[in-house]
């Protein structure tokens, strides 16, 4: 790993593959940051067609450099990268970053392009970064190795975080916008690809480096979910937080899917799942990206105190409130000084006024007012964190504004800033001291609310596969189908008989009941007039079954009917959905919502990576507002929340069944506590 890392990001040389002799170009931009930067290091300019570029000695090919270099970037055209990565790989190079595009993005043929350059590098051990790659930045050592314009900054501000995009661009967006804040980085990487170098294996060296702190992830999709997990629980063991903002509220999931887990879901559900079980700290907005780590570095998971709100204190009223709203609105509970403390501040002089918002203004905003206010605050324990937020002082005295915040640091409860105005200087200051400085109050909200919601990586759990043989089946089954497969996985189901157009009805029905079509080619009966509740005697049975089947064959012509399925008419407290999903970035999830027909209207779903074991369960069952009905909300009679959670539990196993793509309960009746669940329709699609 340490190896790994260094000839990424600390070559003691390097190469440059297809160098133009044009600064301006975009190929010889990496020698110009290089050389703008003072890398310390041994540069080779490859090109056959010049003695110099850009001043310096050209080499007519890479077998030609006098030694082997550790990185060589080859920003060559795509028909050339080829040639160069054997080139590279025969002349023992430990790292070669590739530029071009033309590969995996650009469908089968890019696709075969780029497994020509992976058989290369693993062949003779040499790692490829990319394609698609513009580089490597290493603000600490001053290794500019990169295309990226931001490096035309005159200087780089070293810090002790890494970033990791798969976006090039980002990489340069990162430094500038963190060195305006006065942030630095130790290193930042653009992968591309992932062709070979993926962003889990250099996350899992870059936490066991001891000059990285935290590391940064922007991410467009999740391309190696098991490295990327084994990333998250590495960092958790050694103490460094992983902040992650990913694009894409994906539809890919939704497109993909037949049931209304699927629909209600879809992959940006999932990716929050497979964030919050390995650890990594999710924000939405993407200044918090690199305003969050100060928060967190230096702190653990176990140790948030959840329980507690978060103390907003203030020298300007309209500014405070902007953050009190931007807090609440994502869940994050504010609160003012409690009676003891205005009483304790009284005795100083500081009469604070009631109420969320702690505003100083009027007791006088001064350094020892807003130094006495927030040690008071911060010494309480009352409180998860203390914000600050600093109206037009900040803007124009920033040696005064600031310096109750930086003054204050040191307690046990997290602090953190906030600028009203434009203020560079005063969030500098900040950045300098080690305190989050925020400047924007949604950035103030998300990084509280990341922050707030910061748990450590959740147990893996490993459950007993079920004794179910699928071999030789696909596509999907029908009801009836499905909810034998549910028995075996130990789920009660609905009991259900099947009427053929023309059986006859038995005499031994116990009515009501109700009748749905039976096919495999109709996953949402109630759509197409194929459900008909309380039958109450034989001849309202024969005319819905007619009636059924007559306007299922008139919607969908082309589907195979196997007849109606009947079953009797069940009463419990509620209705819930259990489904589960082989997400097509994470893998397999399990779901919880409210069921029934308008499942796909109140989104109001609970999320995991499957498999499950019951205090998860029950924690997503705890999760979704609807399911108040059977937790005893308002007194209502509680349902059997164990049982359900069991079920949860049940449906997660199908996990170890690979052929299993979807399945769903919907819905699953949950009757009162000790009484049990049964699944009264079920879908199943297998691949």
């Amino acid at each position: 790993m340490s190896s790994l890392l260094d000839a990424l990001i600390r070559p003691r040389s390097v190469a440059i593959i297809g160098a133009s002799d044009d600064p301006k170009k975009t190929s010889g931009r990496p020698q110009r940051y290089l050389a703008r930067h003072d890398y310390k290091g041994r540069v080779y300019p490859i090109n056959p067609g010049r003695e110099t570029v850009q001043g310096a000695q050209a080499w007519p090919s890479l077998d030609a450099v006098p030694e082997v270099v550790d990185h060589a970037y080859v920003v060559a055209g795509t028909k050339t990268v080829l040639p160069a990565v054997k080139a590279c790989a025969a002349c023992g190079v430990k790292m070669v970053t590739v530029l071009a595009d033309g590969f995996a993005e650009d469908g089968p043929a890019g696709l075969a392009r780029q497994e020509q350059l992976v058989a290369v590098a693993q062949a003779s051990k040499m790692r490829l970064l990319g394609p698609n790659s513009m580089g490597v930045i290493n603000c600490s050592d001053k290794t500019a190795f990169s295309v990226n314009a931001a490096l035309d900054t005159d200087t780089l501000l070293p810090g002790r975080l890494m970033a990791i995009s798969q976006s090039g661009s980002i990489i340069g967006t990162l430094l500038s916008r963190g060195q305006a804040q006065g942030i630095g980085f130790h290193s930042l990487i653009s992968v591309g690809n992932e062709s070979d170098l993926t962003v889990g294996e250099i996350g899992q060296s870059a936490v066991a480096d001891p000059e990285i702190d935290a590391v940064l992830l922007f991410l467009e999709s999740i391309r190696d979910p098991e490295e990327l997990a084994v990333f998250g629980r590495t960092a958790h063991e050694v103490g460094k937080p992983v902040i992650v903002y990913k694009l894409g509220r994906s539809e890919a999931g939704r497109e993909l899917a037949v049931s209304h887990t699927g629909a209600v879901t879809g992959s940006d559900a999932a990716a929050d799942a497979f964030f919050r079980t390995h650890g990594m700290v999710r924000v939405e907005q993407f200044e918090s990206l690199f305003e969050l780590p100060s928060l967190l570095v230096g702190q653990t998971p176990e140790a948030v105190p959840r329980d507690k709100p978060v103390a907003v204190v203030t020298t300007t009223g309209g500014g405070g409130a902007m953050v009190v709203d931007r807090l609440e609105s994502v869940g994050v509970p504010v609160a003012g000084v409690s009676e003891r403390l205005r009483s304790q501040l009284a005795e100083q002089g500081i009469h604070l006024r009631p109420g969320r918002l702690t505003d100083v203004t009027l007791a006088g905003a001064r350094y020892k007012t807003m130094l006495a206010t927030l040690t008071a605050l911060l010494d309480s324990r009352e409180f998860s964190s203390v914000v600050a937020a600093i109206g037009s002082s900040a803007q124009f005295h920033p040696e005064l504004a600031v310096q109750p915040i930086i003054d204050s640091k040191g307690h046990a409860t997290s602090l953190a800033g906030f600028m009203v105005p434009h203020a560079e200087a005063s969030l500098k200051k900040l950045a300098q001291a080690g305190i989050p400085g925020f400047r924007t109050a949604e950035t103030c909200a998300d990084s509280m609310r990341a922050f707030m919601e910061w748990h450590p990586p959740r147990d893996r759990v490993t459950l007993p596969p079920p004794d179910v043989e699928l071999s030789g089946v696909s596509g999907m089954l029908n009801e009836n189908e499905a909810l034998s497969l549910f028995q075996k996985l130990g789920l009660k189901t609905i009991e259900t008989l099947i009427l053929k157009p023309r059986d006859p009805i038995p005499d031994t029905l116990a009515w009501p009941v109700a009748a749905k079509v039976l096919s495999a080619d109709v996953p949402h009966k109630t759509e197409v007039g194929g459900v008909v509740l309380n039958l109450h005697n034989a001849q309202e049975l024969a005319e819905a079954r007619a009636r059924i089947l007559e306007q299922v064959s008139a919607t969908l012509p082309e589907a195979h009917i196997e007849g109606v399925a009947v079953q009797p008419m069940a009463k419990g407290l509620a209705e819930a959905l259990v489904g589960y999903c082989v997400d097509p970035e994470v893998g397999p999830t399990i779901t919880v919502a409210m069921g029934g027909v308008l499942a796909e209207i109140y989104e109001d779903t609970a999320l995991e990576l499957a498999p499950v074991d019951h205090g998860t369960a029950r924690a997503m069952i705890e999760r979704v507002k609807g399911l108040a009905l059977i937790r005893g909300y308002r007194r209502l009679p509680h349902g059997d929340v164990k049982a359900l959670a069991q079920a949860v539990v049940a449906l997660s196993r199908l996990a170890s069944l690979p052929q299993v793509q979807e399945a769903e309960i919907n819905p699953l009746l949950v009757k009162a506590e000790g009484k049990g669940v049964v699944a009264l329709d079920g879908l199943v699609r297998l691949g």
